[in-house]
């Protein structure tokens, strides 16, 4: 049961403390959500480089990513939203199960000469998704599925069928097929993978292990453990990481071999920064010493930062730029005149560039650089991004548009792939340092949630940005920001949910104040209206219950002076 009484006021606390979100962060996340929201069937700039979704941009990583990004954002910068990023990860998980997601894998199933070079045959292919090798599909659906447990301490996808496939081309086949999952089922499946490979990994394409890619299910299960008081993740990672060493994968001083093919043992030797980037971003979730150690061997010649201008530089000019300091172990070269040299030469060589795709490498190489705290290259490349890339603002979503030419004429990167435009740079600028293992590491649990305040009925579909959303424990007072971005203002109501009972006072910047009186705890209604581009803060408060005279909270109030930071004050 629940009283208000109105009356007006501002609010009782400066809140510049607690900050927000910028344009370009809220702008991201606006983007996930008008592509989360498409109609079925509806890719919005997602389209990729090759057309049967096989290459390192098709929608799977991006959706991954985008389901990544509104976790770190909902864990690290305004954890009392529960209510906007449910349902903007749940879509997102969603589409993961649209057959254009995981359809390529029947084709791809049957493998190739140019994974396996000692093939006669095709192999017999099968539809199931996930049942066999894969990874780079069932991994991040395992992630998603395990953060958003994680996140809202929900059991959707751990029931027995919650994850379902359904095979069901319209003229082809004997019948439709269905395979049937829950995030459990799908760990096992890929833990009885990697023990099938000797624990170096499981399979991206038939016969190749990469990396990068089995990062995603060691954190998940790590996530998954929390929940369950098991050790899964540490018993599998004692042998992969001893798999890792005895194959030599990953190294400090060299960047990490690409992949390993299972059957020939042959490791790729890369020539690019970015898969190197994309494993250490989530191998720092456990690996950290390590990570962060290699870090100024791996960068080298990749990411270059000359007179204060932080560059991203293609493969070939990188290769050629690490190529003269191993003639120079002082470094004692100027390094304009090194990078100059490397762009020259690879102007004249480029066009023996073979490959007909581009890896989504800038993408790769700004989550890293957030994991890793490297403000300096990642603000760098951000701003390179901003004035060379071109950032573009749609429907209040801001994203990096596709462009397929690797670099000007000049030598300097032009490339925007759908992965890094519409996810990873956004992913980099949500993540904080370490953002990855502190979610790991200090996973929500249902304790830490059954006595948090959190927000619920307002998301991305009712007009306005959320800035801020956080729950301060010592003020006892929920912070939020909004911003109306249509410029046609915006009616919002939503609750604030899970309060303990007392006095609740909510201030906004408009002048409303109201106190609500919540005798056995619960939720409170709040609503308001934005002018066209009008921010708002609300903030929410529990004063103390006196029978007569004045509380603190409107004491202070009426002095004019900010409450206290921090318990005691009743």
């Amino acid at each position: 049961m629940a009283s208000s009484t109105p009356h007006n006021g501002t609010l009782p606390f400066d809140i510049s403390e607690y900050p927000k979100l910028t344009r370009e962060q809220a702008g991201h996340l606006r983007h996930f959500y008008n592509l989360s929201s498409a109609i079925d069937g509806d890719w919005p700039h997602m389209g990729s480089q090759e057309p049967a979704q096989e290459f390192l941009d098709a929608y799977r990583y991006q959706l991954a990513t985008m389901a990544y990004a509104s976790a770190l954002a909902h864990y690290h910068r305004m954890p009392a939203m529960r209510g906007l990023f449910k349902p903007l990860i749940r879509r997102l998980i969603h589409k993961m199960f649209r057959r254009e997601v995981w359809g390529y894998w029947y084709i791809t199933s049957q493998s190739g000469v140019r994974l396996d070079p000692d093939l006669k045959e095709l192999r017999k292919p099968w539809a199931n998704p996930v049942i066999r090798e894969n990874i780079m599909y069932s991994g991040h659906l395992l992630l998603m599925t395990s953060l958003y447990a994680m996140l809202f301490d929900d059991d959707e996808f751990e029931r027995p069928g919650s994850l379902t496939f359904h095979w069901n081309p319209l003229f082809w086949g004997m019948g439709p097929e269905t395979f049937e999952y829950d995030n459990r089922s799908l760990q096992q499946a890929i833990v009885d993978e990697m023990e099938r490979n000797g624990w170096v990994g499981v399979c991206c394409e038939p016969n190749l292990v990469f990396v990068a890619c089995n990062q995603f299910p060691i954190i998940a299960m790590h996530l998954n453990d929390a929940r369950d008081g098991t050790s899964v993740a540490k018993e599998v990672l004692g042998k992969y990481r001893l798999a890792l060493e005895q194959k030599e994968m990953i190294s400090r001083e060299g960047l990490y071999k690409d992949w390993i093919s299972v059957k020939q043992g042959h490791r790729a030797t890369p020539h690019s920064i970015g898969l190197t980037a994309w494993a250490a971003a989530f191998m720092n979730t456990w690996n950290s010493g390590f990570v962060r150690a290699g870090f100024p061997h791996h960068a080298k010649g990749f990411i270059t930062n000359i007179d204060g201008q932080v560059e991203l530089q293609h493969p070939m000019v990188a290769g050629a730029y690490r190529a003269a300091l191993k003639g120079d172990p002082t470094e004692s070269q100027d390094s304009a005149q090194l990078l100059q040299a490397a762009r020259e030469s690879y102007k004249k060589n480029r066009s023996t560039i073979l490959s007909p795709f581009k890896e989504p490498t800038f993408g790769y190489v700004v989550k890293w650089l957030s994991e890793l705290g490297k403000i300096t290259e990642l603000n760098g490349l951000l701003a390179y991004a901003d004035k060379h890339l071109q950032p573009t603002w749609e429907y209040g979503g801001l994203y990096y548009p596709r462009n397929d030419v690797a670099t000007d004429e000049d030598g300097r990167w032009t490339h925007m792939d759908p992965f890094t435009g519409n996810s990873a740079i956004g992913y980099a600028r949500l993540n904080v340092e370490n953002g990855q293992k502190i979610m790991m590491d200090a996973p929500w649990t249902t304790k830490s949630l059954a006595n948090r305040p959190y927000v619920d009925g307002l998301d991305l579909s009712q007009g306005v940005d959320c800035l801020r959303g956080v729950w301060d424990p010592h003020r006892a007072a929920l912070i939020l920001t909004f911003r109306e971005w249509t410029g046609q203002g915006a009616k919002v109501a939503f609750d604030v949910k899970n309060l303990p009972s007392g006095r609740w006072k909510v201030h906004t910047s408009q002048g409303g104040r109201t106190t609500h009186e919540l005798l056995k705890g619960g939720q409170i209604a709040v609503a308001t209206t934005l002018d066209g581009c009008e921010e708002v803060d609300i903030v929410v408060t529990r004063t103390c219950d006196r029978s007569s005279g004045l509380d603190a909270e409107t004491l202070f109030f009426l002095l004019g002076l900010d409450m206290p930071h921090g318990r005691g004050l009743c």
